[in-house]
């Protein structure tokens, strides 16, 4: 059995050699090719803290809860698909002020599609006194559509740039025998994805407006590929 199993193994062995020897062999060209973009989020994450301690014990949670869904109804903001409890494993947490005192908070991700309506929904927390508001983080919906468009870019350029190598010395680029790819993106999940400014541009204006811009997301593509030289 051992005997068998080591032919086997040298069988194998023998042709991933013959292969990489053949590849080896044949005259190519490789091209790394990197293509980017940028792309604005529209699936925005914010974190939102309601505690007693917001109003300092006067309003409860649930009061808090009730009053930053009607705010939220009224600014287009569909409750069941863009509000979520944080933890649902526990509905309420308590935690201690002081040693006799207990208060008690809830969690919350709002999900919105962009800075317009994020604007909107800290104004009307602000105004209903719920100040623990975080950016939990960014993302592109159309993440994976975008990844297939810059690759096949990528592999365009690459072919293009392939082209250029080796009409100089009067050669043609024949087939690829090889193609590998790597992807990136840096969104930034935390705060300083976000930058927040308060103006009143009208004096007209009941309260101050605010106006959030988001850091764009860059998402980047690097493509290898081997093309026989004839």
């Amino acid at each position: 059995m051992k005997n068998i199993l080591c032919i086997l193994f040298l069988s194998i062995a023998g042709f991933s050699f013959a292969q990489t020897k053949n590849f080896i062999d044949q005259p190519y060209l490789e091209t790394v090719v990197t293509v980017d973009t940028f792309v604005t989020p529209d699936r925005i994450y914010l974190s939102i803290l309601i505690t007693e301690k917001d109003t300092k014990g006067k309003i409860s949670v649930e009061e808090l809860e009730n009053q930053m869904i009607e705010k939220f109804k009224s600014i287009g903001i569909d409750i069941e698909k863009q509000l979520f409890l944080s933890d649902v494993s526990s509905n309420f947490k308590k935690y201690f002020i002081k040693s006799q005192d207990i208060l008690k908070s809830k969690s919350y991700y709002l999900i919105v599609s962009n800075a317009q309506t994020a604007g909107m929904a800290l104004i009307e927390l602000e105004n209903l006194g719920i100040s623990n508001v975080d950016l939990a983080k960014v993302e592109y919906s159309k993440i994976e559509e975008l990844k297939v468009e810059l690759k096949s870019k990528a592999v365009f350029k690459a072919r293009k740039l392939g082209e250029a190598m080796t009409k100089p010395l009067n050669q043609k680029l024949g087939a690829a025998i090889y193609i590998s790819d790597s992807y990136k993106d840096y969104t930034v999940n935390s705060v300083s994805a976000m930058q927040v400014r308060k103006s009143s541009s009208s004096h007209y204006a009941t309260s101050p407006k605010v106006e959030i811009q988001f850091e764009k997301i860059k998402v980047e593509v690097e493509v290898s590929v081997k093309f026989k030289i004839e």
